[in-house]
């Protein structure tokens, strides 16, 4: 039973991380239909950050890793995606693609390939005992972040004026113009919250990790979009709700496979997502603009 119970923690907190990375990406799709595959970049950025600020007192390590995320996403949104916002989704997957390369080729060229290790505080690393368990630190730390960030997320869109205005610019973003929305302050918003769901998930990794190198996002930003297209593409709650199923789905898979196939455990659990998409093509929560669209 202890061992159920830490494998329900694990799999929440690896689902809450999935969760944050998948909304950082379906936020801006759902806006933009705008596929950042240079989110990871900005994961990584951030734990270049953290790298560079480590030793510092701990709010000024957190405020200043998150600063940078929220920095660097508005950089690429005011120099890279505002000159083709309205092409066509092509041009702007290809636009992405380059500034992830291009951000990649500046941190291998000023950081090296070598993963660097980071200096971490106390509070992310050992055990907790709860309940007479032995959890990670670093577990309850990223449930404890995620449940206060989703939360916080769920408040931003349902309470304010600008998170409502980007649910309905996430529904139609042409009626939202029309109706007064100012889409540069909007988009800057989006790319704002990108950006910091970005900087914690970097926190997150590292912490998990102990170490930073160039193409840490790459594997982030690739789980956070399949669960964007399980939960349905440009569906914020289907977004979460993915990278949820995703995270638990993994830890079942590590917990229950036999010795002699664990190192086979992404080929079954994609091979599960082929599944889900077999019956629900247009993903769990699918958003009824992005159908139109397709």
């Amino acid at each position: 039973m202890k061992l159920v119970i830490q494998d329900v923690i694990n799999a929440v907190s690896l689902g809450s991380l999935y969760a944050l990375i998948a909304l950082g990406v379906a936020l801006l799709f759902s806006i933009m239909r705008l596929a950042n595959f240079a989110h990871g970049e900005i994961i990584a950025v951030s734990a270049f950050a953290m790298l560079a600020l480590s030793g510092l007192p701990v709010p000024v390590w957190i405020l200043g890793t998150l600063a940078a995320g929220v920095l660097v996403a508005l950089l690429m949104e005011r120099i890279a995606f505002r000159p083709v916002r309205g092409k066509d989704m092509t041009t702007m997957l290809i636009t992405a693609f380059a500034v992830s390369f291009a951000v990649k080729d500046l941190l291998l060229f000023s950081q090296g390939a070598l993963p660097k290790p980071v200096r971490l505080p106390g509070f992310f690393s050992g055990t907790v005992e709860v309940a007479g368990l032995q959890i990670a630190a670093n577990s309850l730390v990223s449930l404890a972040a995620s449940a206060v960030l989703l939360t916080g997320l769920v408040v931003f869109f349902q309470k304010t004026d600008l998170g409502v205005q980007m649910r309905a610019a996430a529904d139609d973003f042409g009626m939202a113009r029309l109706l007064g929305v100012r889409a540069n302050l909007l988009i800057a918003a989006a790319f704002a919250i990108s950006g910091l769901l970005a900087a914690v998930a970097a926190i997150l990794l590292v912490s998990q990790s102990g170490s930073v190198e160039p193409y840490m996002g790459f594997a982030p930003v690739i789980v956070g979009f399949v669960a964007c297209v399980i939960g349905g593409m440009g569906s914020l709650k289907g977004a979460a709700v993915g990278g949820m199923l995703l995270g638990c789905l993994t830890v079942l898979l590590q917990a229950t496979l036999p010795d002699g196939l664990a190192p086979y455990r992404d080929a079954f659990l994609y091979s599960l997502v082929i599944a889900i998409l077999v019956v629900r093509p247009q993903g769990l929560f699918a958003s009824p603009a992005v159908v139109e669209d397709a």
